[in-house]
């Protein structure tokens, strides 16, 4: 169980939110909403432990995510709506090296099968300079399919994506919910994604 507890945030002199309050489970799906500069990115970085929050807390199966240090870390996988991919690395380079940064080592044959799911078929060893948004958003992706982390915290996952990739992602996310996965995202575009429970937060 992921848990917020009046959760407040504070970004220079300007409170973004405050009085957050939640709890997902297992199988269950949350979507923050709210218009930019709502503090949406600012409470995932929270959530996976980038940011502290102004006054309350996340617990994660009733213990303080501090408190937990690397248990915690080892449950989630964070992916932030800049994606992180290097342009001088090859596509399987890029999943290779974050997934190990995430504390998955996976050899060149995973890494091969992860980008082609993704639809990046004969474009492994291409340099990601060479890549267009899209593509470069789906080397970022690929990670949800070797992390192996019950909890994916993701920060407009379907920015770039077409709409064949964004069917993808929805399978992707729906299965990962029925094996009792959880998810936290944001995103602007509508998806629609079957979950045991599913719960909007808005952020004003």
């Amino acid at each position: 169980m992921l848990e917020g507890n009046n959760l407040e945030c504070v970004r220079g002199d300007r409170r973004l939110f405050r009085d957050i309050n939640f709890s997902l489970e297992a199988g269950g799906l949350m979507q923050v909403q709210g218009p930019n500069g709502s503090g949406k990115t600012s409470l995932l970085r929270m959530l996976c432990g980038l940011a502290t929050p102004a006054h309350g807390e996340i617990r994660w199966n009733g213990v303080e995510i501090r408190a937990l240090g690397g248990d915690y870390y080892a449950a989630m996988t964070y992916l932030g709506h800049l994606g992180g991919v290097k342009d001088d690395l090859t596509a399987i380079e890029n999943l290779r090296i974050s997934s190990a940064l995430g504390g998955v080592e996976i050899d060149e044959h995973k890494a091969h099968d992860a980008l082609q799911h993704m639809g990046l078929g004969g474009r492994e060893l291409l340099p990601a300079k060479v890549l267009s948004q899209g593509q470069r958003r789906r080397v970022t992706l690929a990670r949800l399919l070797v992390c192996g982390t019950v909890l994916w915290i993701l920060d407009e996952p379907l920015t770039a994506l077409d709409t064949t990739a964004v069917k993808l992602m929805q399978g992707l996310m729906e299965q990962h919910l029925e094996h009792g996965g959880m998810i936290v995202m944001t995103t602007h575009q509508e998806i629609e994604i079957t979950a045991v429970a599913t719960q909007r937060l808005q952020l004003a």
